[in-house]
């Protein structure tokens, strides 16, 4: 007899053998259950954030396939990956991202501006170049900006670059459209800033919040 004093409990060896497996059995359930709730809540969100991701890049895929010029379909789901991973790796809003292409290029491939910047974010080759190894891109020279995803990179990480740097976004799209030297010497002389480029950026960006909500 195996005796249980403080209960008053007396059992024979089988019966509590018989007990301690069924104490364990269930211990064992019971951690089974609980691994297997644990995995279907990990794949629960994995799919929620799944369903997430697909809503928000088919917005992206949207608004590009309506503002494009001269891409073809496989282009734009290529932007579309493209703009999507940008807006994550440095935490923009994607329309921000297709707000500023908008001002900058009108979303036309292949255009140049008078001062030679070029691509769809008018990235200027001096700039291109120097931004090429932080922003992971295997520079080329000036094909490098025509290839639409390349230009896009260069473009993303040159005005996280400018955020940083002056720790304000409106400065930030000054220096990317004015250039930094211009617009630390308005600065330096306490002249007016510029307002028509951010006006610009800013109407774009609400148009496009407001047609592709998620």
């Amino acid at each position: 007899m195996i005796q249980f004093e403080k209960l008053g409990i007396f059992l024979s060896k089988p019966v509590a053998y018989l007990l301690m497996v069924i104490y364990l059995t269930q211990s064992v359930v019971l951690a089974f259950l609980l691994v297997d709730k644990y995995n279907l809540e990990q794949q629960i969100n994995f799919q929620q954030r799944r369903i997430t991701e697909l809503e928000e890049k088919l917005q992206i895929l949207k608004a590009i396939g309506d503002f494009q010029i001269g891409f073809n379909d496989e282009e734009v789901r290529e932007l579309t990956n493209v703009v999507y991973s940008e807006s994550k790796k440095y935490q923009y809003d994607p329309m921000f991202i297709l707000a500023i292409i908008l001002t900058e290029s009108t979303f036309k491939r292949g255009e140049v501006s008078p001062t030679g910047a070029r691509g769809l974010m008018q990235v200027a080759p001096v700039t291109g170049e120097d931004m090429a190894p932080r922003a992971g891109v295997d520079w080329e020279g000036l094909s490098t900006l025509s290839h639409p995803g390349a230009n896009i990179k260069l473009g993303t990480a040159y005005l996280f670059e400018k955020i940083l740097e002056f720790k304000d976004i409106k400065k930030a799209l000054l220096a990317y459209n004015l250039g930094e030297t211009r617009l630390r010497t308005l600065l330096k002389n306490k002249d007016p800033l510029p307002s028509a480029y951010l006006n610009k950026v800013i109407s774009n960006y609400r148009m496009l919040k407001e047609t592709y909500k998620a």
